[in-house]
């Protein structure tokens, strides 16, 4: 995505016209999105389903003083996944190490603040699983979703929210668009 706001910056000024890439690369499938309510047995089936296919799942947590309970949920979820940690308060050292371990398959299931939003593309996570995905603007929600279903495998997104917390208007908007617009492009 970072080449695209020089092109766009000139075809505002008039510098050159506008391109549109209206067709997916070959053989990449949309990824299939679920919203709901935060499920113990889904997310567990979500886990178990990728690392049956050799994948890798990204969990979003974006809060770093509670992202060990996250960790402790995916563990009760699937206690033989192997689990890494990154996000912003760790060293630049220590998310490097978690990044590469994650690269070299040595970690099923990293747990992750928003730091993974971009730049990242790893071709065995075809599963992405965000906790209190209401608390995401549509923006995030978006890049988040782009960092699965980057080959020709299947990938799966699952936008999750507490049951007991009632949704704003806002936050329903964001997760009905990031439900409904699921095709390519």
């Amino acid at each position: 995505a970072t080449p695209i706001p020089r092109p766009m910056q000139m075809a505002t000024s008039g510098v050159r016209d506008m391109s549109l890439i209206m067709t997916p690369p070959p053989g990449r499938l949309p990824v299939k999105v679920t919203v709901g309510e935060y499920d113990p047995d889904l997310v567990s089936a979500a886990i178990r389903q990728e690392m049956g296919r050799h994948g890798q799942v990204y969990y979003v947590s974006n809060r770093v003083h509670t992202i060990d309970d996250a960790v402790e949920r995916v563990r009760e979820a699937a206690p033989e996944a192997r689990i890494g940690v990154a996000h912003g308060k760790m060293t630049a050292r220590e998310v490097e190490d978690a990044m590469l371990e994650f690269a070299e398959h040595e970690i099923d299931v990293l747990v992750a603040t928003t730091i993974i939003e971009s730049g990242i593309d790893n071709p065995h996570t075809n599963t992405l699983i965000i906790e209190d995905s209401q608390r995401l603007g549509l923006a995030q929600l978006y890049q988040l979703k782009g960092r699965v279903g980057r080959g020709r495998t299947q990938a799966y997104a699952y936008f999750m929210f507490p049951g007991e917390t009632p949704l704003t208007p806002e936050a329903t908007d964001r997760l009905t668009a990031i439900n409904e617009y699921q095709d390519l492009g």
